[in-house]
Formats: structure tokens, sequence, C-alpha cells
């Protein structure tokens, strides 16, 4: 009979935790679902990492993977020049030659330059994030220190976002020095600027106004939203790894989602960020909606 009485309970249990569900969990199981179907489709690996900024809500799939950043890095390598520009080190309109030895290939524009550079660390950081210049971005490294980049990362909470090469540095890669983060890192480092959290509210805004300055063709999370909607972003890329770290400004349900690929080959789907990146709008436009899922613009 205590059997008997025991398994009655145990049913009434699991059929009221059930009953219990929102439908908001019901949407968000379904978002996971459709989101695991997307990556599953690509040969690839994919991680993925979403950060509603309102109510603090996530979604991830292998978010604490790690991922090589390319060119993403760039972001943590701005913070560092911020955070030593703010201790009073040196100033950001200082003015600065580019050396040769920091003048290598890939994107960017300095590397071009027939004459003399001698630029402020401010046009150094712009150049870095806008034209994801690599000389500008190897300059900097060696003005704030490689070490200061993962040691500010690592106080901030972020242990898995390390600096271990300048840009372009095939022996190292072949060492396996890459430059990494997390989906999960990556996309708290993105709440933490855009709460104004990082040093302080002037410092954060001026950061995320640079990345929102960015070439929106050069974002594949935005082929994703309407062309109405603004986005902060920094993309990455190189031999088998894309990167993308991004805030998505919805009105009034604005979210950090970031996205990494590595391993991928000629089978990858072009559009997988993109369709990744609409998939989650989706989403979160679902939840500006009230209670009872009716949506009133605002």
């Amino acid at each position: 009979m205590k059997k008997i009485l025991f398994l009655i309970s145990f049913c009434i249990i699991q059929i009221t935790a059930f009953a219990q569900i929102t439908a908001r969990e019901i949407l968000k199981q379904k978002t996971e679902a459709d989101l695991k179907g997307i990556i599953n489709s690509s040969p690839s690996l994919t991680g993925l990492m979403a950060i509603d900024l309102t109510s603090g809500e996530t979604i991830g799939i292998n978010s604490d993977l790690i991922f090589t950043q390319a060119s993403a890095i760039k972001i943590p390598i701005l913070m560092e020049v911020y955070k030593q520009a703010h201790e009073k080190k040196f100033a950001l309109t200082d003015i600065k030659p580019l050396q040769q030895i920091n003048t290598v290939a890939g994107s960017g524009i300095l590397n071009a330059m027939t004459d003399p550079v001698n630029l402020s660390i401010r046009n150094y950081c712009m150049l870095m994030i806008g034209l994801s210049d690599n000389s500008a971005t190897n300059m900097l490294i060696e003005l704030v220190g490689m070490k200061n980049v993962t040691n500010t990362m690592l106080s901030l909470g972020f242990s898995n976002t390390k600096l271990q090469r300048k840009m372009i540095d095939q022996p190292a890669s072949l060492r396996n020095e890459e430059n990494i983060s997390t989906p999960a890192d990556a996309a708290k480092i993105l709440k933490l600027l855009f709460d104004g959290k990082f040093i302080d509210a002037a410092t954060s805004n001026e950061i995320v106004s640079m990345l929102q300055k960015n070439p929106i063709e050069n974002s594949k999370i935005a082929t994703g939203v309407p062309g109405n909607v603004k986005i902060a972003f920094k993309t990455g890329g190189m031999g088998g790894v894309s990167t993308e770290w991004a805030i998505v400004y919805l009105k009034n349900r604005p979210y950090a989602i970031t996205v990494m690929e590595n391993y991928k080959t000629s089978a990858t789907p072009s559009t997988l960020i993109s369709s990744i990146s609409k998939r989650i709008f989706d989403y979160y436009s679902m939840m500006k909606a009230t209670k009872y899922g009716v949506l009133l613009e605002n």
C-alpha cells in the first residue's frame, strides 16, 4: 500500500510540475530546439550564447567551449588600452609611431602606408576596430602588454579569454598559442560594457560606440535582423574559424549574442550565423509581448 501511495504521490508531483510550465518556458524550449537543429545541420563545431540584457536570461549551446577568436579578440585588447589610459599610464591622445616590427599583412590599411605612420593611441584603436587593422592591433598589444590583457580578463571573471599571440603570427599559431574565448565569456563581456560597468559608464559607452561604427556589411549577425535595428559588433575570421560578438538593440529588448565556429570546411553552410541570428531575434521579439502573447509596439 505504501508503495502504491508513493507512486501516486510521485505522479501527482510530476503532473503538477508539468502543468506549471509557462508559455514563455515553452517558447524558450522551442527556440533552443530550433537552434540545436540549425547548429547540427553544420559539420563544423559551433557555439552560441545570448543574453537578454533586460532580464538577464541566457540561451547557450556549447557556450563554455573554447574557440579561437581571430579578430574578435580585439575587443579585450581595446578594453585593456582604455583601462591603462584610465590608470594614467598614457593618454589616448598620445602620438605613437608605428614600428616596422608591428607592421603585418592581413586586414587593415597601415601595412600599405609608404611614409612613416604617427597616430594617436585612440586612432590606432579606431583602426583596430573599424578596419580590423592588424598592424594597429600589434602596436597596441606591444603598448599594453599581452599578459596584461589576459590578466584583466581574469580579474573580471573571464578566465577563458586569453591573448596569447600577436596578429598574423603563424609560428605561434602552429604552437597552439591562439587567442581564445568562449561564447559565454564573450557575451558576458558585452553585457559588462552594455551595463556601463567596465571602469565607468563613460568608458564603457565609448568602447561600445566604437563597435557601433563598424561597417554593417561585415556583420553576419546583422543579416539576421531587420535593417532598422542598430547593432554594435566585432567579427573575426581565419582558416576554419568564424566568430562574431554583437549587441543587438532590439527596441525594449536589447540582447548580446556571440556565435563562434571552428573546424569549418567547404561543407559548412555560409548562412549558419545569419540563421542563428534570425532565430534569436525572433525569440527576443516574442519576449516583448505581454503575458498572454499580445505584442504591443511602443
